[in-house]
């Protein structure tokens, strides 16, 4: 299938993937044949774990790789309260007990230096550099997208290529390594100076990939937020976000 109404390459060729432009199970096959094995973390703390971590890791049972080794890194202050899972032959769930933050921002915020502490975990099934377009920015002009523009942060951008979704990005263990050490080294660096960026790791993760460039950009269906109305590029939704009730989960 040929998306024509959808932008499918950037201008440094790296594809932006969407539904129909690939054979899935030749995509799988290659990854089985090459005994790719994928790490995917997610970070469950405070009120989050109890709201959504059991609907994600059954649902990602169900759907995520399936048929490949599959490490699930669950980045929580409350090991005790990780639901007890069945899990297929080669899928495995590591816990890794985190400091809950009094602010969510900081929550946030310290994922990238808690990443890059366990990051030496093995390859991956997806590209060298992994990046997501925004649902909620990808058809807007650049004008509209929310870099940081405080030239005091380290996450400062006058322009850009996209709007990337810090819900998920991805690589090759080195590059996601060199990612996250440089989100984290940017973030401590504005708060020696007391500096926020706009929207924190987000931010700098824009800035990042502005300079450093994705191999492979996923289109917003790989996480896509129901809310929208338009919805006419969207074949299927590989990711959906869950409703997020922020007066009962966040932390002030």
């Amino acid at each position: 299938m040929v998306r024509t109404s959808v932008q499918t390459s950037t201008s440094w060729k790296a594809p932006i993937i969407w539904d129909g432009m690939f054979d899935p199970n030749l995509y799988d096959q290659r990854h089985t044949e090459e005994k790719s094995s994928v790490a995917l973390t997610v970070f469950a703390v405070g009120r989050y774990l109890d709201a959504y971590l059991k609907t994600f890791l059954t649902s990602a049972e169900q759907h995520f790789m399936v048929g490949l080794p599959v490490t699930y890194y669950v980045f929580t202050n409350s090991p005790e309260k990780v639901p007890n899972i069945t899990l297929a032959s080669l899928r495995y769930i590591k816990i890794v007990q985190v400091e809950k933050h009094m602010r969510w921002q900081d929550i946030s915020m310290m994922r990238m230096r808690t990443i890059s502490e366990i990051i030496e975990f093995g390859s991956e099934a997806l590209g060298d550099s992994v990046a997501l377009l925004h649902a909620h920015f990808y058809k807007l002009p650049q004008a509209q997208f929310t870099y940081d523009r405080n030239p005091k942060s380290k996450a400062f951008m006058e322009t850009g290529d996209f709007y990337y979704h810090a819900a998920i990005f991805g690589g090759l263990w080195q590059n996601v390594k060199h990612l996250v050490d440089a989100c984290y080294l940017g973030i401590m660096e504005d708060k020696l100076n007391n500096v926020e960026a706009l929207w924190h790791d987000e931010s700098h993760l824009n800035k990042y990939f502005w300079i450093h460039k994705p191999s492979k950009l996923l289109s917003p269906e790989y996480c896509w937020d129901q809310s929208i109305s338009d919805r006419q590029d969207i074949l299927v939704t590989r990711l959906v976000w869950a409703p997020k009730h922020y007066d009962t989960l966040r932390t002030r």
